[in-house]
């Protein structure tokens, strides 16, 4: 049994800047030993597949192309593996870009979500190269072969839990995605981040991810890009962060040149009670507009492994 709980993973893995080979053997080694662990689910950082700081080869054929051989060869040597993976990179939708996270299992792709917020203030330029979710009509993509769902409205559901993914700056913004899909059925939200370092941001990032948790009663799941990235204009801490309901579970240890995997379990069967009797939870479901329906994709039902909890509860809480 495993009372609940779902086994959870954030990996920080060392990159290359578009040796989508290289990237793919990293992504390939960390799911193989979080399978080991029981991992469940583990999500990976944005564009982890191309590295983020891509900067204008993001418009380049050969690099696109790269990438999507490099997802057909994690999903070649992962096919034997029960645990469901999120990698991001750059997808060709309608001859525009997306930045998108790909969600895989069992050498499927199970669905495709774009980007929706695009920073372009500061430091950030992602309107230079990639196109909002909310410019996309489509509602399907080709990808490795198959026609795969895309959408910011996906909700994927394993046996023990419902998940859904946004990614980085759709956190930072007023109404994140996480909130509409925490209200549609997603028990634990994942997000695939770039985030970079900046005096004071970090602590800033803790409360925001812990302040999202705490009003979708939910578990977050957060992993941001390390090692490997350019500094030309900014540097890249590494996070890995795991919440359940405003309470930190998990973190790493920033500015490593090592990758990284965070583990811990969320508690499902906790988050649905707290669900229940938080009556104001229901009622702004309300606010979600009536065109928003979800888009549920069944993952393949796996045995659940046996549960060693790697959190600590208080004796006398």
């Amino acid at each position: 049994m495993n009372y609940g709980f779902v086994k959870v993973a954030a990996a920080v893995p060392r990159v290359k800047i578009a040796d989508c080979n290289f990237n793919a053997k990293q992504l390939e080694s960390l799911i193989a030993v979080a399978d080991g662990k029981g991992v469940q689910i583990i999500t990976f950082p944005e564009m982890c597949i191309t590295a983020y700081t891509c900067g204008d080869l993001f418009g380049q054929q050969l690099l696109l192309e790269e990438a999507e051989m490099a997802l057909m060869q994690i999903l070649n040597n992962t096919r034997q593996l029960d645990i469901i993976s999120i990698v991001g990179m750059p997808v060709i939708v309608n001859s525009t870009v997306i930045n998108a996270a790909v969600v895989i299992q069992k050498g499927k792709v199970l669905g495709v979500v774009p980007k929706t917020y695009l920073p372009n203030y500061k430091e950030f330029y992602e309107q230079r190269w990639f196109t909002s979710a909310l410019q996309i009509a489509e509602t399907s993509v080709r990808l490795c072969g198959q026609i795969i769902p895309m959408g910011t409205n996906l909700l994927f559901e394993t046996s023990d839990t419902i998940f859904g993914i946004e990614i980085c700056e759709d956190l930072w913004s007023t109404i994140p995605p996480s909130s509409t899909l925490a209200l549609q059925g997603a028990e634990i939200i994942f997000n695939l981040s770039a985030d970079n370092e900046g005096i004071g941001k970090n602590s800033y990032l803790r409360s925001l991810i812990s302040q999202q948790s705490a009003r979708c009663i939910s578990g977050y799941v957060f992993s941001s890009c390390g090692f490997g990235e350019s500094t030309t204009d900014v540097v890249f801490a590494g996070n890995g962060l795991i919440y359940e309901n405003g309470n930190q579970l998990a973190h790493n240890d920033r500015f490593s040149f090592e990758e990284q995997l965070i583990i811990s379990e969320i508690d499902v069967e906790y988050l649905r009670a707290e669900r229940r009797i938080n009556t104001t939870f229901a009622a702004s479901k309300g606010n979600i507009p009536a065109d928003k329906k979800p888009v549920r994709i069944a993952t393949e039902f796996v045995n659940s492994k046996e549960l060693n909890l790697t959190r600590t509860f208080k004796r006398h809480p």
